[in-house]
């Protein structure tokens, strides 16, 4: 499990992923020190008043594993070296920031040689998913200040995320660990589904459960209520991006050289499609799909 989500009274904590000890920790502490004030701290997809969601640099990994740690401290949780290393190519992460304070991350974690974190406990699970077909990804090492966090970091964070796993590997399913207690909490405000049972986590000594949603209905959900705020809908839906806002975030992969340009054509084809048909629904719909 990887996340911490402790933005308010309504947000559980997330997964509960790896990070490291006490040891590793201090060395940590020490190399962000060292760094020069200077150093590029990551690229923005996102600037907005409030805040900005950027891609984490060299200084910002370091950053976003010091939060998880802080976060993962505060609830008790042990730290763990159990997770195997990723390439950069198989792993993003994502971070909420004000200027050069970072109080949000989350992780994007792609299928690889070395599949996921969630493999450890539910290899068999997953494995089912793949042998139909299907292309997975997860997310992890989810930590959220309480005193910055609010609905809108999240739901902005999870629809980076979302344009992630869509754009950059075009993977059809997303799978995350969770505390139990915090089952409820997915499965009200992003639609997850339960798809494994409660596991005793050796990386973190506490009680797991997989959950599972579809990238596709993570963005019809988003084509609907993205940017439309709370009134629209009591899940993290209307606390996406808007239409707009997805594009340019989008763009900015491309410019970054994140993304093929083939993997952008949808963007000026299929996707404005889906966005204009649920466009049409919003107002007669909005009520009725509400968690």
């Amino acid at each position: 499990m990887d996340h911490h989500l402790e933005t308010d009274r309504h947000a559980p904590t997330a997964e509960i992923a790896p990070s490291s000890d006490g040891t590793a920790y201090e060395e940590e502490q020490r190399r962000l020190s060292d760094l020069p004030s200077d150093w590029h701290a990551g690229d923005i997809l996102l600037d907005r008043d409030d805040f900005q969601i950027r891609l984490a640099s060299r200084r910002g990994m370091i950053e976003s594993r010091l939060l998880v740690d802080r976060r993962y401290s505060w609830r008790g949780y042990k730290r763990s070296t159990h997770l195997a290393p990723v390439s950069e190519a198989d792993e993003i992460t994502l971070q909420a920031c004000r200027g050069t304070t970072v109080f949000g991350t989350l992780t994007v974690r792609f299928d690889s040689d070395r599949g996921l974190a969630a493999d450890l406990l539910y290899g068999d699970e997953i494995d089912a998913r793949r042998q139909a077909g299907a292309t997975v990804a997860e997310l992890t090492r989810l930590a959220v200040d309480p005193n910055l966090g609010s609905k809108e970091v999240l739901g902005t964070l999870f629809h980076h995320a979302y344009i992630c796993v869509d754009r950059l590997r075009n993977a059809s399913d997303v799978f995350i660990e969770v505390h139990p207690r915090h089952v409820p909490f997915y499965r009200r405000m992003l639609k997850f589904r339960r798809a494994g049972e409660c596991k005793m986590s050796p990386r973190v000594e506490a009680p797991a459960v997989l959950l599972h949603v579809e990238v596709a209905y993570v963005g019809e959900q988003a084509g609907l209520y993205g940017g439309r705020g709370v009134a629209a809908n009591r899940s993290l839906y209307p606390y996406f991006c808007s239409p707009q806002k997805e594009a340019a975030a989008i763009q900015r992969l491309l410019d970054l050289g994140r993304m093929e340009t083939s993997g952008a054509d949808t963007l000026a084809s299929a996707r404005p499609n889906v966005h204009a048909a649920l466009g049409r629904g919003r107002a007669g719909h909005a009520e009725g799909i509400a968690a």
